[in-house]
C-alpha cells in the first residue's frame, strides 16, 4: 500500500507503507492517517537527519545480503544484480518536504 504525504510547501511524496512505517515511527505517529504541524516540522527534521546519520554508518547486514541472495533465484542469473536502496535514499525526498514545510509553516499530511 501506498501513503502519499501532501504539504502546500512541496510537491506530493509517495512513499510504500512499510518504508514509511519506519520514518513515522520515529516520529511518534500512526501510519494510516496524520499530520506532522509546522510547529513539528523542526524536531521531525532534525530527528530524520540523525536517523538517516546514523543509517549511513552501518553497511549492509550480512542477514539483507542473504535474503537478497535467496531471492535471486538460478532463473535471475543472466539478470542485473540486485541492488539495494539506502534508507537515506528512501527518507530524503520526505526530508525534503519537511525542510520545505517547516521554512514555509505549513503541514504535512497524509492518509486524507
Amino acid at each position: 500500500m501506498l501513503i502519499t504525504f501532501k504539504s502546500k510547501a512541496y510537491p506530493n511524496v509517495m512513499m510504500y507503507q512499510d518504508h514509511a512505517k519506519r520514518i513515522l515511527d520515529l516520529l511518534h505517529k500512526e501510519s494510516d492517517r496524520g499530520v506532522i504541524t509546522a510547529e513539528e516540522a523542526t524536531q521531525a527534521v532534525k530527528l530524520l537527519e540523525n536517523e538517516i546519520e546514523e543509517s549511513r554508518k552501518h553497511q549492509a547486514t550480512d542477514e539483507m545480503e542473504q535474503d537478497v541472495k535467496a531471492h535471486q533465484g538460478e532463473e535471475d542469473a543472466e539478470h542485473q544484480p540486485i541492488e539495494t536502496v539506502s534508507f537515506s535514499t528512501r527518507a530524503f525526498p520526505l526530508l525534503e518536504m519537511l525542510r520545505a514545510s517547516r521554512d514555509q509553516q505549513t503541514d504535512v499530511l497524509w492518509g486524507v
